[in-house]
């Protein structure tokens, strides 16, 4: 009789042994000549060399599936065991799971380019108002070549730019001041990765969540990177952010043209930056639109009324203007 230890190190060991421990117990009553216990991350199986090559294999097969789509059950244990494909590796339209196990696809065209130009280009703009999905799309991306392993990590950046707030008066050291202006990277990460494997990536920096004024110096290779709300950048800023671009790097840039909340007397980077780059071989461009807007129904309609008074201001300017003229 033989001793192994087998490390999950790839899956949450909570969703990998099931409620009330229901997939570890199947997993025993299907290995009888085995004596097996789990512990945190820790399987130590104990048995017949031969019986315990397959077990160690099953678990790997099982490990990767969790992995992947974020849930086991004892249907998905015994088709793997058995050889068979789980029914919910036949969803081919998903990017990533959710921690539910739910498949996070493309809601609209504009989304599913994003996807496509993604993985034919290393430097992808995603344009488009709020709500349209342009970031939580990026995120998925970003968490697929992770789960991948095409990538070695995740960086996720976004100017702290003041929204009518400011940030001398949120309490705390500067992590606090300048996290709530992370939060919605913080959200759509939670969404796709279960928590204690969230952490983990954390602590280890595999992801990395960070304001865009700490990419100055640095070079990032093997790692997809994201620039959230790109409008807010000067000039300077998204020409520093595209050129920390290195070996087997991606980056996804993304903004809302709508809502730049820089000072009046500042370009917007973004805008610069497209009229610029246009034309380069290995840059797209998606401009996403109100009819990509999965939000609550309302958004979309509040994107349209805000959209409907700029054109009334715009065309009551203009008016004023040929009046000034005549």
């Amino acid at each position: 009789m033989i001793e192994k230890h087998i490390v999950l190190e790839d899956t949450d060991p909570v969703i990998f042994y099931g409620a009330n421990n229901a997939n570890m117990q199947m997993i025993k009553a299907l290995f009888p000549k085995l004596r097996i216990v789990a512990r945190g991350n820790v399987i130590k199986v104990m048995g017949d060399e031969e019986e315990m090559c397959a077990f160690e294999e099953t678990v790997l097969d099982l490990e990767k599936h969790c992995a992947q789509y974020n849930s086991l059950n004892e249907e998905a244990i015994l088709d793997i065991i058995k050889g068979n494909k789980p029914a919910v590796e036949k969803t081919g339209d998903a990017i990533v799971y959710s921690v539910t196990g739910k498949p996070i696809t493309p809601r609209s065209e504009n989304q599913l380019k994003l996807v496509k130009e993604f993985e034919k280009n290393d430097l992808t703009f995603a344009i488009g108002p709020a709500g349209s999905g342009k970031t939580y799309t990026a995120i998925a991306l970003a968490v697929r070549a992770l789960k991948n392993k095409e990538i070695k990590k995740i960086i996720l950046s976004r100017p702290a730019v003041e929204a009518g707030e400011k940030l001398g008066f949120l309490p705390g050291d500067m992590k606090d001041k300048i996290d709530p202006y992370l939060q919605p990277l913080y959200d759509a990460l939670q969404d796709m990765i279960p928590a204690a494997k969230l952490k983990e990536y954390m602590d280890l920096n595999i992801i990395q969540i960070a304001p865009l004024a700490f990419m100055r110096g640095r070079t990032l290779n093997d790692a997809v990177v994201i620039l959230d709300e790109a409008q807010n950048t000067t000039t300077q800023q998204i020409k520093m952010f595209l050129t920390r671009m290195g070996l087997n790097t991606k980056m996804i840039v993304t903004g809302d043209m709508t809502q730049i909340d820089l000072p009046s007397h500042q370009t917007s980077g973004l805008i610069q930056a497209l009229k610029i780059l246009k034309g380069i071989k290995g840059i797209s461009f998606i401009e996403l639109n109100k009819k990509d807007i999965v939000r609550h129904k309302l958004v979309t309609r509040i994107v349209e009324a805000y959209e409907k008074f700029e054109e009334e201001i715009k065309a009551t300017k203009q008016q004023a203007d040929k009046g000034t003229r005549s």
